[in-house]
């Protein structure tokens, strides 16, 4: 069973920016659609991005698309998120999802989750 594991996150200024990356183990990448999701204390869990086996496709978030990059390296068994712009409403846990099925922005498209990295953007 696949493990991700985030890093990267941190304390930025508006208008900053930060790169996440998620690692797997005890599986490969490539065998899984990715995704980006966050949470905060008030809200349900929030597609972010996704993208695709080959990386061919990628999905992303109104509230995001033009400031974040969501990319691959499945020979690192690696994935990035680049934000930049970063807004204090970015402020989140954010975490890193694998479908070995499909690729979507529901939550319940992906079975396998990490425990999260935080990102918070002072004003």
């Amino acid at each position: 069973q696949v493990q991700l594991i985030e890093s990267g996150g941190g304390l930025v200024q508006a208008g900053g920016s930060l790169r996440l990356s998620c690692t797997a183990s005890g599986g490969t990448l490539g065998d899984y659609a990715l995704a980006w999701f966050r949470q905060t204390p008030d809200t349900g869990r929030e597609f972010v991005a996704a993208i695709s086996w080959g990386a061919g496709t990628t999905y992303y978030a109104r509230t995001v698309e033009g400031r974040f990059i969501i990319s691959r390296d499945n020979a690192k068994n690696t994935q990035f998120l680049v934000m930049n712009s970063l807004k204090p409403e970015d402020t989140a846990l954010y975490y890193c999802a694998a479908s070995d099925e499909r690729m979507g922005r529901m939550a319940a498209t992906y079975k396998y989750w990490g425990q999260g990295t935080q990102v918070t953007v002072s004003s």
